[in-house]
């Protein structure tokens, strides 16, 4: 969507009046009585997910750290194993052209503010502690104030390591926090201390060997979340810092006796563990019977590095090679860059039993709508019956998951630490780097953008030019 004028303290203010007129349409909703929901119509796919006739679903969102678009079975791969998220695959929608941002703290800004990256107030991983601003509104405070239990466990990674600032999860939106506020304390996967809400949490044992694994940490703790927050609709997004360099971890099985470099049998190592996690709290869903009330999505925040260190945690090098593995695919370049590569991440959602019964995309479907991680707070909103807070770039993907038209974004904007840039509308995109001319690329014929077309078409040129100068706006 186009830019559009704004404030974060009236969108606030705003915000409070939205809450109370959900509030007040649940509570309208619990006293309906039976017989009229028997003679009411069938229901259509959008309001299975977001009438006021059923309880709001539970949203999980799993965000995992520099995971490779085709490092997923579902995603081509045929070298790692990760047979939960394929079976998750399987029983839900995979998204062909989803997108987040070249880089880790930008993608969490995005995802938690609906706005894209000229818009969002993080723009890079800056290691000073750039944040989130009291002023602006989040998709926890969103789902909160709509009734939900909120929670983020793992990685923030926006703001400064303290227990009371501005960006901190509890002063945007979320009930509970556990896990790493600031950029670079979430490279440890030994952590010395982690934070819980306000107060750190310490691993002394971690000091002198490498005892307590962050991952395992975060999936205790998700199961924990899930187990108090049964009772009331949740959203908790999970962040596993999986996996991102340097590629620490207990063990590297099942690949120990593969005939590859150290660097790789770490990295495959993380994935399939992760993967193993994640099916640890699907599990706990099934076990409490809240299967058929949660939207499950499972995404990356970027795509694939190319960095590492030996699990033995001695210090050397071991890089990771995102060729090794085929992580992406055809697509062109990795992490930090603004080209597909870079931003096209794997995406897989799993709808609620309600809303497959009643008309929404099958098992196993493909989805080929582009979205990006600026759309998750104006989709949670609409399937959680909230009010969406005015103003976002991002467009809610109800439509696609319910068998409606997709909405198109006016375009999707992207930029690496304010140089690169790049801009897609329809399926042109435009990229320009730092002190570059344009270039012009198809993706529905050129995916891979290996063929620049600038020069065959200066008109659309000028377009991308026209879109990049008006899509940023100082944070």
């Amino acid at each position: 969507m186009g830019t559009t004028n704004r404030t974060g303290v009236s969108r606030r203010s705003l915000l409070g009046g939205m809450a109370a007129s959900v509030l007040t349409g649940l509570a309208a909703a619990s006293s309906r009585p039976s017989a009229a929901a028997a003679e009411a119509p069938a229901e259509t796919p959008a309001e299975a997910l977001t009438g006021q006739n059923r309880r709001a679903p539970n949203i999980l969102l799993i965000l995992l750290d520099d995971l490779g678009r085709g490092e997923l079975g579902s995603y081509g791969q045929q070298v790692i194993r990760t047979p939960v998220l394929d079976g998750l695959a399987a029983e839900g929608a995979r998204f062909t052209q989803a997108y987040a941002t070249p880089s880790c703290a930008p993608t969490r800004a995005s995802l938690l503010t609906g706005l894209h990256t000229g818009h969002a107030p993080v723009k890079s991983n800056a290691d000073a502690g750039e944040g989130l601003r009291a002023e602006d509104i989040t998709v926890g405070e969103v789902l909160r104030d709509a009734g939900y239990t909120t929670g983020h466990i793992g990685k923030w990674g926006l703001g400064p390591d303290t227990g009371d600032n501005p960006s901190h999860p509890n002063r945007q939106g979320f009930d509970y926090f556990f896990g790493y506020i600031n950029q670079t304390h979430a490279h440890d996967y030994w952590p010395t201390y982690l934070w819980r809400d306000g107060e750190k949490v310490r691993y002394p044992e971690n000091k002198t060997a490498d005892v307590t694994y962050a991952t395992d940490l975060f999936t205790q703790e998700a199961l924990d979340f899930i187990d108090r927050s049964r009772n009331d609709p949740f959203f908790l997004y999970l962040g596993y810092t999986t996996p991102h360099a340097p590629n620490e971890i207990p063990s590297d099985a099942p690949y120990s006796d593969e005939d590859w470099p150290q660097g790789e049998r770490n990295h495959a190592a993380q994935i399939t563990r992760v993967d193993a996690e994640i099916g640890r709290v699907l599990s706990r869903l099934d076990e409490l019977g809240l299967r058929d009330d949660t939207l499950v999505l499972v995404a990356s925040d970027n795509g694939p590095h190319k960095a590492g260190k030996n699990f033995e945690h001695v210090g050397s090098t071991l890089p990771h090679d995102p060729e090794f593995f085929d992580s992406n695919g055809s697509l062109r370049d990795i992490k930090f860059t603004v080209y597909e590569g870079g931003i096209r991440v794997p995406l897989i959602v799993r709808l609620p039993e309600s809303l497959r019964a009643a008309g929404g995309i099958a098992p196993g479907s493909e989805v080929h709508d582009p979205v990006a991680v600026w759309d998750f707070l104006p989709t949670f909103a609409e399937a959680a019956g909230a009010r969406t807070p005015p103003g976002l770039d991002g467009v809610s993907f109800v439509p696609a998951l319910t068998g409606g038209e997709q909405p198109e974004h006016e375009y999707l904007y992207w930029e690496q630490e304010g140089k690169d840039q790049a801009v897609r509308f329809g399926n042109w995109k435009g990229v320009r780097l730092e002190n570059r001319p344009v270039e012009l690329y198809h993706l529905n014929q050129d995916v891979g953008e290996r063929d620049d077309l600038a020069a065959r078409h200066p008109a659309l040129v000028r377009k991308v030019e026209r879109l990049l100068a008006g899509a940023v706006r100082e944070s």
